[in-house]
């Protein structure tokens, strides 16, 4: 799945994180953070995560506009130079 981070706290490891296709919200997990590039988390970050058996955001990786297919970003998306 891909979303947005809603919001975190770092101190506590507390936060929210947005689904794209229908902007469900889910509570990040504890461990969400363990075993990926990531120390630490910003609100509007977009993320590629998985749900863990109690219904929380887990294993993110890092995500982008053109990886998670967002509509019309193509349209908006400047084009890359030529070599």
């Amino acid at each position: 799945m891909q979303g947005v981070i809603k919001s975190y706290d770092p101190s506590t490891g507390d936060g929210i994180v947005v689904r794209d296709t229908d902007l469900v919200e889910y509570d990040l997990a504890v461990d969400c953070l363990v075993g990926t590039v990531f120390r630490m988390l910003r609100q509007g970050q977009r993320v590629c995560f998985e749900l863990d058996e109690s219904g929380r955001a887990t294993g993110l990786s890092l995500g982008s506009e053109v990886d998670m297919g967002t509509p019309a970003f193509q349209a908006h998306a400047e084009p890359a130079p030529e070599v």
